[in-house]
């Protein structure tokens, strides 16, 4: 099957359930264990398993009303962004004739406690997102996803620049990191995950790959 950019981003507006089903972590895709990846499909797999955190983390933010204003604004734009991953991924992965990895049990602590953890923690997640992706992307076999997943990269990154403008940190270091970005390996993105991860989780609303 052909892929370009628009293929892997077609219905990337479209809704997800509001409620994504939280399902036991599959061990074969995400978060294995160091490797390398088998194929594009897992690395679409350990990339979607990302982004079901991240739109998890907002829709549960994003609800508990700590932001108004611009950051309200914005904190709704970038969940919204997060759930287009999730829809964008996951018709990539059945198009190419594969089964979308479930979404993970989470639990967030007391990330929404107040405005400085809402905030810290979505920072801290976007920066994972953009290291991720970027750790990723030599073992890329297919230039067309390649090239889509850079596009996802790229919006993670400024992302993470929003969130360290409204964080009111300095400019390199803060709003950006560095010259360059850093990449990390998937042992490195499940340490950073893992304290937001649970192993079973309970079926809220819809499934979120629907079939």
């Amino acid at each position: 099957m052909q892929l370009n950019r628009r293929t892997i981003v077609k219905g990337a507006a479209a809704a997800i359930p509001a409620n994504i089903a939280l399902t036991m972590l599959s061990t074969k895709f995400a978060f294995a264990q160091d490797g390398d990846f088998a194929d594009d499909i897992e690395i679409l797999n350990y990339a979607l398993t990302l982004e079901y955190l991240e739109s998890e983390f907002y829709r549960q933010g994003n609800a508990a009303g700590l932001l108004a204003g611009k950051e309200a604004m914005y904190l709704g734009r970038i969940g919204a962004d997060e759930d287009a991953h999730v829809t964008a991924l996951t018709q990539t992965i059945m198009q190419l004739g594969a089964m979308p990895v479930a979404a993970p049990g989470v639990d967030f602590g007391q990330a929404f406690a107040s405005r400085e953890s809402f905030l810290e923690t979505a920072y801290t997640f976007e920066n994972l997102g953009v290291s991720a992706y970027l750790g990723a992307a030599p073992e890329i076999a297919n230039p067309d996803i390649l090239q889509a997943a850079a596009g996802i990269f790229g919006v993670e990154c400024r992302h993470a620049a929003i969130l360290g403008n409204l964080r009111g940190l300095p400019a390199e270091g803060g709003v950006y990191m560095s010259p360059t970005e850093t990449p990390m390996t998937r042992a490195e993105v499940l340490a950073a995950a893992q304290p937001f991860l649970t192993g079973a989780g309970s079926m809220a609303g819809d499934a979120a790959v629907t079939k």
